[in-house]
Formats: structure tokens, C-alpha cells, sequence
């Protein structure tokens, strides 16, 4: 019973963390285009600083139009929302993503965006 204890609170924690960088384990989805740090990849801009900001306003990257011309600006709500389902959220938006069903995870991710700063 013990081990079955240790299981559970591994795979079921509110969070799991990536122990090399500190960034939930449902963040590697979104590591592979979008950096962490104040930098942008090749494929998606810099997430540092996201909440709060301008829906395609880093002067770094280049956006598609929708998504520039969106009036977004990024809270709790419009991040959960694009998370759940990007092309729904903004049509025409460029991002190659098909969404995040659960809630828990798209609270994971937004919960470490807003460390992000």
C-alpha cells in the first residue's frame, strides 16, 4: 500500500515538474516551438511576460494576421480558452496546434505562464 501511495501522488499531483527545468511536465508541448526565456525560437515567440500582453505584440516575431489583429490581450480566461482550442479561439491563427482537451493540464500550463515574467 505504501508504494501504491507514492504512485498515486506521483502521477496524480496537481503538477508534475520536469526536475531538470523546473516547467510542468504538460509544458514540453508548448517548449518544443516557444521558449521559456526571453528569446524567441524559429517557430513561436517567447512566452516571458504573456499574461497581460497584447495578443501578437513581440516585436521579435512574426505573426499571422488573425492573431495581430486579434485585440487579445492575454488573462487567466483568453489563454484557456486558445489553449482549449486555438483555431476556434482566433480562426486563421498560423499556430500548428490542436488543442488541449483537459482542464487540468491547460491549468498547469497557465499556472506556470503567469511565473513567466
Amino acid at each position: 500500500m505504501r508504494n501504491f501511495s507514492a504512485i498515486f501522488v506521483f502521477f496524480f499531483s496537481p503538477m508534475v515538474l520536469n526536475p531538470v527545468n523546473a516547467q510542468p511536465v504538460t509544458f514540453e508541448r508548448c517548449a518544443a516551438c516557444h521558449s521559456g526565456k526571453d528569446t524567441t525560437k524559429d517557430l513561436g515567440p517567447s512566452l516571458v511576460g504573456i499574461i497581460g500582453r497584447k495578443a501578437g505584440s513581440r516585436e521579435d516575431f512574426r505573426y499571422s494576421r488573425p492573431l495581430a489583429r486579434s485585440g487579445v490581450t492575454w488573462d487567466e480566461r483568453s489563454l484557456d480558452a486558445f489553449l482549449k482550442s486555438p483555431d476556434q479561439f482566433i480562426p486563421g491563427t498560423r499556430m500548428p496546434f490542436e488543442g488541449i482537451v483537459s482542464d487540468a493540464e491547460r491549468g498547469d500550463i497557465i499556472r506556470y505562464l503567469k511565473t513567466l515574467k
